[in-house]
């Protein structure tokens, strides 16, 4: 099993300590959330099976990719990735570029975890069709694969086109892995057939059980990346993997003033090493 950090449930005071102690105790990866603006119009934050707000408008906002470019260069094996990127709120060719220059000023560690989002006040904010999201980003992924891979694109689609254009430099790996977030029908398809893997919202090994269920009748995924709200036991990771689970996000803090000292207990309960061959 492969054991991933989320940066954004702590401060970012501490991401970079984090980032550098889970680079250094053997964890796989690390991952930071991201949202482009925050309305102060509350009607349009309620997150989904919620009637409250959830989000607040003064909270700071970081670019993602950008970040995980300075994280690279204080860490030299952990992965950095997305937890998720709006990748259909700007045009490809910006979040193509922010991670082929994340992959290549990490050596190759970027993972790009993408989501059609589920806060209208942004795309509102931002003048993006809220209702075509879904439809945006399966489009967007196209692009993105595309110019990362072939020497000349040019794309005539139902929301992007461009004449022949260039892009270089591609990433580092032959294919930097793009992976699905959302628990919808459409992002459990989008999993399965068009991305490398599904990561999930946080759970319980009881309740992502159903949905991992419900991506295997759509032909399952390359990889599953579980954030798990806590892990009760070592042994517990077991039922994860048996369940295909083949990363763990998980938290064994409770406060960001305690977090390398739980990942450091976390790291010896479950016999990491920073050493591949250990």
């Amino acid at each position: 099993m492969r054991f991933g950090v989320p940066l954004g449930l702590v401060h970012p005071a501490a991401w970079k300590d984090v980032a550098v102690a889970a680079d250094e105790l053997g964890y796989e990866s690390v991952w930071l959330p991201e949202h482009l603006v925050f309305a102060t119009d509350l009607s349009l934050a309620a997150y989904p099976s919620s009637s409250r707000p959830a989000i607040k408008p003064s909270t700071p906002l970081y670019d993602a990719p950008a970040y995980l470019c300075f994280l690279a260069g204080v860490t030299s094996r952990v992965r950095l990735g997305t937890a998720v990127q709006l990748l259909a709120l700007r045009h490809p060719f910006v979040s193509a570029r922010a991670f082929a220059t994340l992959d290549a000023v990490s050596s190759g560690r970027a993972i790009c975890g993408v989501g059609a989002g589920w806060y209208r006040g942004e795309w509102d904010a931002a003048g993006v069709p809220f209702a075509s999201r879904g439809a945006r980003l399966d489009e967007a992924i196209e692009v993105v694969r595309r110019l990362w891979s072939e020497p000349l694109v040019a794309h005539s689609g139902a929301f992007y086109a461009f004449p022949e254009v260039a892009f270089e430099p591609k990433p580092v790996q032959s294919r930097l892995p793009i992976l699905a977030g959302g628990e919808s029908g459409a992002a459990l398809r989008r999993a399965a057939r068009l991305c490398d893997g599904w990561i999930s919202m946080p759970h319980t090994l009881e309740t992502i059980t159903p949905q991992v269920r419900r991506l295997e009748a759509l032909g399952g995924a390359a990889s599953i990346t579980a954030h798990a709200y806590e892990l009760s036991a070592p042994d517990e990771v077991a039922s994860w993997a048996a369940l295909g689970v083949d990363r763990l996000i998980v938290r064994p803090w409770t406060r960001t003033r305690d977090a390398v000292t739980a990942l450091t207990t976390f790291a010896a309960d479950h016999n990491l090493s920073p050493d591949p061959s250990a």
